[in-house]
């Protein structure tokens, strides 16, 4: 039997319950923003990450889709900047990013959120990505 390519991580499937559950408005738009900037980062990790072509097609998308978001003011700042620190397109920059985003997903969106991306920099950081 062979084994499965696992498309979301456990971090995305917290964040999309969390926004599943959230109402509509500032809160349910910066766990959308923040689930794009952790897919984006998460796709820079191993075992399988995205090319340099795609990378910079998501980095531009996010960028689009940030711009429209009705975000909190620190999130916003969190996320515009976790955005430019994934131009290098490494693992490495992922897994800085997914640290960053720690504090202001949690003081902004709430604990869980701040655990679902503490999980995920966890992760990173020891090189298991997704």
């Amino acid at each position: 039997m062979t084994d499965t390519l696992r498309v979301t991580s456990a971090c995305e499937v917290r964040l999309v319950v969390l926004i599943a559950a959230a109402a509509r408005g500032p809160r349910r738009d910066g766990l959308y923003a923040l689930w794009l900037v952790v897919r984006s980062a998460e796709g820079l990790l191993p075992p399988s990450p995205v090319g340099r072509v795609n990378h910079r097609r998501r980095l531009q998308a996010l960028e689009i889709r940030l711009g429209s978001l009705a975000l909190p003011a620190p999130l916003k700042r969190a996320l515009v900047a976790a955005r430019s620190h994934l131009e290098p397109g490494t693992a490495a920059a992922a897994s800085i990013v997914l640290h960053q985003l720690v504090a202001p997903a949690r003081e902004v969106l709430g604990a869980d959120a701040g655990e679902a991306v503490k999980d995920a920099a966890r992760n990173a950081a020891m090189g298991n990505g997704r």
